[in-house]
Formats: structure tokens, C-alpha cells, sequence
């Protein structure tokens, strides 16, 4: 295989967990989490357990850090109040990009290849944009 020598100090890893042992492991091992598809609603209480779990194995809680994805879904008319996290309008989801930040985010990983219209290069490049003048702006 190859495998080269270790760096000191290593790149950050991150491991997406949803289940408890997952969960142990990110608490043990990992620099920080990267929920996916987990509702914002459910990241702030499980992002504590898992700060709870890394104090037990004696790492400082706050050295972890949370990297947030969001599969973004534009949509020209305003979804209902039972929307999934990061589909809807541009101030819906800049809404989202609000919750993230407050959850304590370090990182938001943002793919808009799920909204509508998206089908070149050149339109992903554009919704990019609008992506990080909604991120400055947030």
C-alpha cells in the first residue's frame, strides 16, 4: 500500500456518527463531527452529548468542532414551516446558514447541486456565488 509516515501534526479529521459507538469513537479520535442529514433541530443536543462523551475520555469538550453540510435546495416560492434544513427560499436558507452559525459551527459545507435549474458547471459556479454572498452577509 504504501503508506507514507505520519505528519505531525495531522490534518483535522472529521467523522460523521449518528450511532452511540460512532458517536464514542468522534469523542475519542476525531477533531470534529460532521453530522449529515441530521435536522438542525437534533445537531445542538447531539453535538453536547458528544462534547459530554469527550470530557469522560479526558479531552477538552470545546477542542472539538462541528462541520455542518447542507444540501441546498432553492426554490423560487416559500416553503411550509415543515421544510427540511437548507430547501427553500434564499432568505429561508440564509435562515439555516443563522441556525448553523448558532449551533456553534466551525464550518458550513454547502452543495447546491440539489436545486432546481442546476444541469452545467457554469450554473452550479452561479448559485455558488449567491451561496457566499448569503455567507458574508450571515
Amino acid at each position: 500500500m504504501g503508506l507514507k509516515p505520519i505528519q505531525k501534526p495531522h490534518p483535522p479529521i472529521y467523522m460523521a456518527a449518528y450511532t452511540p459507538g460512532a458517536m464514542k469513537r468522534v469523542a475519542r479520535e476525531a477533531n470534529g463531527w460532521f453530522p449529515v442529514g441530521i435536522p438542525l433541530t437534533a445537531v445542538g443536543p447531539m453535538f453536547e452529548q458528544l462534547k459530554g462523551m469527550a470530557q469522560q475520555v479526558g479531552r477538552n469538550p470545546e477542542s472539538l468542532q462541528l462541520v455542518v453540510r447542507g444540501n441546498l435546495e432553492f426554490m423560487a416560492s416559500a416553503t411550509s414551516k415543515e421544510r427540511a434544513d437548507f430547501t427553500g427560499t434564499r432568505d429561508q436558507i440564509a435562515t439555516d446558514f443563522e441556525a448553523a452559525k448558532n449551533l456553534g459551527a466551525n464550518e458550513l459545507v454547502c452543495d447546491v447541486q440539489f436545486s432546481p435549474g442546476i444541469e452545467t458547471v457554469e450554473d452550479i459556479l452561479r448559485r455558488m456565488e449567491d451561496v457566499r454572498t448569503m455567507a458574508k452577509s450571515s
